[in-house]
């Protein structure tokens, strides 16, 4: 985890830091707005960006946004000032932080940026199997290709491989690319050079030289576009990449690891997937089991997130008890460790009384278990009359309320991808649609 603080590090920005570097972060410094830009284009492994209310943020997401740099920033500023924190948000930025700094909230917004929210359990042996796998693989230099549904902690294994490996000390680089538009994703692998395109004012390192003697995580790699793959192929088989508006090739050393929630071998059938690149990816497969086949592992997370989440939210810590334990067990988890996770948070804050009782479990009917044949028919006829367009909104906006927010769950659970969902929710909040926002300490 890379953080560039952009501001004085005496006093409460201090502060912030030195929580951060508590939290297992890696800090990087600039006084001001041009030496940030320097950093960022330098350095692509930086993850998030705290930025002090005393710069200008609004021109510091501007030239971002202009030169492709795809990190969010987070504005710093006295709690007593909430006029500041709208107008911040406003101009862009991904969240507010108040200062004094909370150290819990700090670490919801590393652990939001870094994406690496799921803890490493395992007691099933479904999930236990697949943890030796990863385990056999991971001193290699082979590609891996991670395989499961979404929700399954997929991420958090190749972060697992990579600590496990002998790229160890090198960086470990991450690119969702469900996350980013296509026609940015290119210059955020590969790099660019000044005048590549308009407003790349100076050349920018991408993912794949940040990552060079490390690991590159291509996250959800069977949404980036068949075109882009071709690139990526020849990335592979050449050990070089070349940087968008560049004359040379530029040599890079790195170990890839991609995950999937699709079916490779059926995309390839539909032309959506290059079959060349599926081989040189899948040199070793590795399947993520879905939390309903691992019903072992279900205490465990839900003992390790109701921690987290008391904490987080200052109570006390509450076990669970017997039928609430029950309950979790029954569900068939369709949104896998990212629901449970969701599940545990709001169970944390309605509870009451010395446990976690079964009252506040709140989840659906079973997952993946069929609705009946009369609780269908009536689902259907209260339908009737009213246009598609409405039934898919209120179908999402209340999918994103039963996720605290949280896009990538919501996507997972729709069957659409965070893309599709995400611009959904752009056109919904333009139309005046109150969208819902990420609950505190849930990732957006």
């Amino acid at each position: 985890m890379r953080v560039l603080i952009i501001g004085s590090l005496a006093g409460d920005l201090g502060q912030a830091a030195r929580i951060a570097i508590g939290r297992g972060a890696k800090l990087d410094q600039a006084d001001g707005l041009d030496a940030a830009l320097s950093r960022l284009r330098a350095d692509a492994r930086v993850d998030v960006v705290l930025c002090e209310l005393s710069h200008d943020i609004g021109r510091l997401i501007r030239s971002m946004t202009g030169e492709r740099i795809l990190v969010p920033v987070v504005a710093c500023g006295s709690g007593n000032d909430p006029d500041a924190a709208v107008a911040a948000i406003q101009a862009g930025a991904r969240e507010y932080l108040p200062l004094p700094p909370d150290p819990d909230l700090i670490a919801a917004i590393l652990e939001a940026a870094s994406g690496d929210s799921h803890a490493l359990i395992a007691r099933d042996p479904a999930m236990i199997a697949a943890l030796r796998r990863a385990e056999q693989v991971a001193k290699s230099e082979a590609s891996v290709l991670i395989q499961g549904e979404s929700g399954t902690g997929k991420e958090v294994i190749a972060r697992h491989i990579h600590r496990r490996s002998r790229r160890d000390a090198g960086p470990f680089v991450a690119l969702n690319c469900a996350a980013i538009p296509e026609h940015l994703l290119e210059s955020e692998l590969f790099g660019h050079e000044k005048g590549a395109f308009s407003g790349a004012v100076a050349r920018r390192v991408g993912r794949f030289e940040a990552a060079d003697g490390g690991t590159l995580l291509l996250d959800e790699i069977s949404e980036m576009d068949i075109r882009l793959q071709s690139k990526l192929l020849r990335a592979l088989q050449e050990r070089e990449i070349d940087r968008l508006g560049g004359s040379a090739p530029v040599k890079v050393d790195v170990r890839i690891l991609a995950t999937t929630n699709r079916d490779l071998p059926a995309e390839i059938r539909h032309g959506k997937f290059r079959e060349d690149l599926y081989y040189r990816l899948n040199v070793v497969s590795l399947h993520v089991p879905a939390l309903r086949e691992r019903p072992g592992d279900i205490p465990a997370l839900a003992e390790h997130f109701g921690r987290k989440y008391a904490a987080l939210n200052g109570l006390p810590y509450r076990p669970l008890s017997t039928s609430a334990t029950l309950r979790l067990g029954g569900h068939g988890w369709p949104g896998n460790v990212r629901e449970l996770e969701n599940t545990l948070h709001r169970a944390v804050l309605l509870a009451d009384g010395a446990t976690i009782d079964v009252g506040a479990i709140e989840v659906g009917s079973g997952g993946h278990r069929r609705p009946s044949v009369d609780g269908a028919h009536v689902g259907v006829t209260s339908l009737v009359g009213r246009r598609m367009d409405d039934v898919e909104r209120d179908l999402i906006i209340e999918t994103l309320t039963h996720t605290l927010g949280n896009r990538t769950h919501a996507a997972s659970i729709l069957g659409i991808s965070i893309r599709a969902l995400r611009n959904k929710l752009r056109d919904y909040a333009a139309g005046g649609v109150d969208v819902p926002k990420p609950a505190a300490g849930v990732a957006a």
